[in-house]
C-alpha cells in the first residue's frame, strides 16, 4: 500500500500546530488587510484579524498561488506516493478549480477531492480522509468516498452586521439600508456549492435559535435515514455526532462578524 498525503488549506480551521499533530498539511489562504497581503495563521493571528476587522480596515482575499501548491505537492511527493487534497467548496472560491487544474500534471499522483466543504465540514472531511487512509484505501477511493457525500452537510451562519454583505455584494447598498433600519440578522445557509439566505430573525437569539432547531433536523436525518444504502446507514452516527458537535459550539459560541472569500 502506498504511502498517501492529505492536505487542506486554512479555511478547515485546522491551525498549523493542529496540522502537524494530525500529520496534516496545511496551505495558509492569503489574504490583503489595506493592501499588504498577509498568511492566515502564519503572519498575522486570528484574533489580529477581527481587531482589524473591528477597525473597519480594507480587507480582501485571495487563493494560494499555483507556486505555493505546487511546491507544497512536490515536496510531499518525495516522501508519499499520493497526495489527496482538500480544498474549500469550489462555490465559494477558485481555489479548487486551481488546484484541479494543476493535478492533471500529476499524472494520477494528486487527487482533489471537490466536495463542497468550508469550516467545519471541511475539517471533517480531513478526519475522515484520515480514517480512510488507516483503513488502506488509495486516493483515488478516498476522494471517492468523500465527494459521495458531499451534499450531506449544511452549515448556517448569521451575522450582527449587514456591512460585510454589502462590500460582497451579496446585498445591494439599498437592502443593507433597509435591513440595517429593521435590526434584520439573516441566517445563510452553505449546502454544496450554494450560499443561500435561510431566514431572517430581528435579534441575534431569535437568530441562534433558527440555526439550531434547522442543526437539530440535521441530527434527525441522520440518525433515521430511510431508503439509503447499508454503507450510508453505517455512516449516520457519524454525520449525527458531527451535526451535535456543531450545534453544540452554534449554542454557546457568540457569533463573530464575517468576511465572505470571493
Amino acid at each position: 500500500m502506498g504511502k498517501i498525503a492529505i492536505v487542506t488549506d486554512s479555511n478547515s480551521g485546522i491551525t498549523q500546530d493542529e496540522g502537524r499533530e494530525l500529520g496534516v498539511s496545511v496551505l495558509p489562504m492569503p489574504f490583503y488587510i489595506n493592501d499588504v497581503m498577509y498568511l492566515e495563521g502564519i503572519t498575522l493571528s486570528q484574533e489580529a484579524f477581527y481587531e482589524r476587522l473591528k477597525n473597519d480596515e480594507t480587507i480582501s482575499t485571495s487563493q494560494p498561488s499555483p507556486a505555493e501548491v505546487c511546491g507544497l505537492w512536490d515536496n510531499l511527493l518525495k516522501e508519499y506516493d499520493e497526495v489527496v487534497h482538500i480544498p474549500m467548496s469550489s462555490g465559494l472560491s477558485a481555489s479548487c478549480d486551481t488546484a484541479t487544474m494543476l493535478a492533471r500534471d500529476y499524472d494520477g499522483k494528486v487527487e482533489v477531492v471537490n466536495n463542497q466543504r468550508i469550516s467545519v465540514t471541511q475539517r471533517q472531511s480531513v478526519l475522515d480522509a484520515l480514517a480512510l487512509r488507516a483503513a488502506g484505501k488509495t486516493a483515488a477511493e478516498i476522494k471517492t468516498k468523500l465527494e459521495e457525500e458531499k451534499m450531506e452537510s449544511s452549515i448556517y451562519i448569521t451575522l450582527e452586521t449587514l456591512k460585510y454583505l454589502k462590500k460582497g455584494g451579496r446585498i445591494t447598498p439599498a437592502a443593507a439600508a433597509i435591513g440595517t433600519v429593521l435590526n434584520l440578522k439573516p441566517v445563510l445557509q452553505i449546502q454544496g456549492e450554494k450560499l443561500d439566505a435561510f431566514a431572517k430573525a430581528r435579534t441575534m437569539k431569535q437568530a441562534k435559535t433558527i440555526m439550531l432547531t434547522a442543526q437539530e433536523m440535521t441530527v434527525k436525518r441522520a440518525n433515521f435515514p430511510h431508503g439509503i444504502s447499508p454503507e450510508k446507514r453505517t455512516a449516520a452516527p457519524m454525520a449525527a455526532n458531527a451535526a451535535e458537535r456543531t450545534a453544540s459550539s452554534v449554542a454557546n459560541t457568540r457569533a463573530p462578524q464575517s468576511i465572505f472569500v470571493q
